[in-house]
């Protein structure tokens, strides 16, 4: 039977293979322990400390394992655990390594940005340490997926975990409360909590409308499996098929918040703490991407090489369709855009809009790179994202009396005066998010515009350099407020974790854009098609 396959315990030794997940899931068990004994005065900052050194571990441990595997043969070998539902593959740990170093960086901001007796403190400090390890455990088993259950599963931990935590209140959100006869500002961080529980739910319900369609049509949940089998019932159930990725596109769409799937990204990550604002923009984006990147290259990619069929061929442009209207919705809705949280958020919906291209373009023609050019892109977003949210906060702590969801455009007035270095920072930040030499982010665009016109979508091309023209405007604007305008005499004091994390961030970004193909090439050499991305049942 095919439901007495799938029910297999797990071993000690799929237990260690796991490590990674289990040190995350194993360290958030032990330190709600932790929160609960330890008295009130004591600063949680230690709870803080030790999720960041329960992500260095996992990280190590997907290193181990990548390296280890690297030793044991020439050509890497997927492990398929719990009967091949959950894959062991370098595309997945590739993956999680970015996963984990963006986790790493938003908890060691967090420490600096988060201090006992700052304003930017949280009401429960304790738990948003301990959070933020589930929920990146949950995008590291999207990335790793080989059934739609097991996507499921993690595509919840992760949604569930982040709902929490983009509802937690600051010191500087309870001071403004106590001071404002307005209640709107202390009603922003559970408004936006409230937005992103309805949207979130929404897209789970899509994504999990169109697997019970592929399932229904395939009898199996086992990637592997449907994609094999699509390639049979195509010419019966086109209908189904087309309805069942549709909206599976767009229950994706919404984790990504690419347009016109977005409305929901400027209120949450203008109400939400702003780690988690960047815990959202890179992690969620990340995540959602190479899952759905996995998804379509086994149960699309196939179908359209099969007997001339059409549907992989609309599907694959209903996908660029989507990257090009986030691109352009993304950029010109940043144009009239002056609250930093709100404009970064639309920056991002540009951004979702480059990273899913990739996907869209299949492996056609000359151009076969598609995973390495997302991973590169994921990398630079990554890196030039957290650290401009870092800067935000950084110059919003400078200010009691704004909160980070009103940092306007105008709150940057003379940062290079007051601190150059941050202001200096933040110029390569903007270069990146622009795509303009030498960062990581002109790099990333480049590649994926090489891939786009290698299989001769020139009209994406097309959209992709005007968005990125469009897009000097706004970026610049905040080069504008830095250097040409006066500030008083507003000092900004830069906590040592929170600079650490700014300079961590802004080295790496110019290290991607003056030596880009480091990067690629070790993701080419560990990198296989058809071992580690394919699915098949073995």
């Amino acid at each position: 039977m095919a439901y007495e396959r799938t029910l297999q315990s797990m071993t000690w030794a799929d237990a260690g293979h796991m490590a990674p997940e289990l040190i995350l899931i194993a360290m958030m068990a032990l330190l709600i322990i932790v929160d609960l004994v330890l008295p009130r005065r004591i600063d949680r900052s230690i709870i803080g400390w030790l999720s960041l050194a329960s992500l260095i571990g996992s990280f190590v441990s997907v290193v181990w394992h990548i390296q280890d595997q690297a030793d044991q043969s020439q050509e890497s070998i997927a492990l398929g655990l719990l009967n091949d539902n959950y894959r062991i593959d370098d595309f997945g740990a590739m993956f999680k390594l970015l996963l984990l170093t963006a986790a790493a960086l938003i908890a060691l901001w967090s420490l600096g940005s988060m201090k006992r007796g700052t304003r930017g403190q949280l009401d429960h400090q304790g738990e948003y340490y301990y959070l933020l390890l589930p929920a990146t455990a949950g995008a590291m088993l999207m990335t790793s997926t080989g059934d739609l259950i097991t996507l499921y599963t993690g595509l919840e931990l992760l949604s569930i975990s982040t709902y929490v935590l983009v509802g937690l209140r600051t010191k500087r959100d309870v001071a403004l409360q106590a001071a404002s006869s307005e209640e709107k500002v202390s009603a922003k961080p559970a408004e936006a909590a409230f937005k992103y529980v309805v949207t979130g739910g929404i897209s789970s319900a899509f994504i999990l409308f169109g697997m019970s369609y592929l399932y229904g049509l395939t009898g199996s949940t086992h990637v592997g499996e449907i994609g094999s089998m699509l390639t049979q019932t195509v010419d019966s159930f086109r209908g189904l098929i087309y309805m069942a990725f549709f909206f599976m596109i767009a229950g994706f769409g919404i984790k990504i918040a690419a347009a016109p799937f977005h409305a929901w990204a400027p209120d949450v990550y203008e109400g939400a703490p702003t780690p988690v604002s960047a815990f959202l923009a890179v992690i969620s984006k990340a995540a959602a991407a190479a899952a759905l990147f996995r998804l379509f290259y086994n149960l699309v990619f196939p179908e359209s090489l099969s007997n001339g069929n059409t549907i992989g061929h609309d599907l694959f442009r209903a996908v660029l369709a989507v990257a090009a209207c986030a691109m352009l919705v993304g950029t010109l809705s940043a144009l009239r855009q002056h609250n930093m949280k709100r404009l970064l958020a639309l920056s991002g919906v540009a951004n979702a809009g480059y990273l899913i291209v990739p996907i869209g373009l299949s492996f056609y023609g000359a151009h076969s790179n598609n995973a390495a050019e997302l991973f590169f892109y994921a990398a630079a977003y990554l890196f030039m994202n957290i650290g401009a949210f870092a800067v935000l906060s950084i110059v919003a702590g400078a200010r009691d009396s704004e909160s980070d969801d009103s940092v306007q455009l105008r709150t940057f007035e003379g940062l290079y005066h007051r601190a150059p270095w941050t202001a200096s920072a933040m110029i390569i930040f903007v270069l990146s998010l622009a795509g303009l030499p030498i960062s990581g982010g002109f790099f990333g665009k480049l590649f994926i515009m090489m891939g786009a016109a290698s299989t001769h979508a020139y009209w994406l091309v097309a959209i992709m350099a005007g968005s990125s023209v469009i897009s000097y405007y706004v970026y610049f604007g905040i080069v504008r407020q830095m250097f040409m305008r006066s500030s008083g005499d507003v000092s900004v004091h830069v906590p040592a974790a929170s600079g650490t994390v700014v300079w961590l961030c802004a080295a790496a970004t110019l290290v991607l854009g003056v030596y880009p193909n480091g990067l690629l090439h070790w993701f080419e050499h560990v990198f296989s098609v058809v071992n580690d991305l394919l699915v098949l049942r073995r």
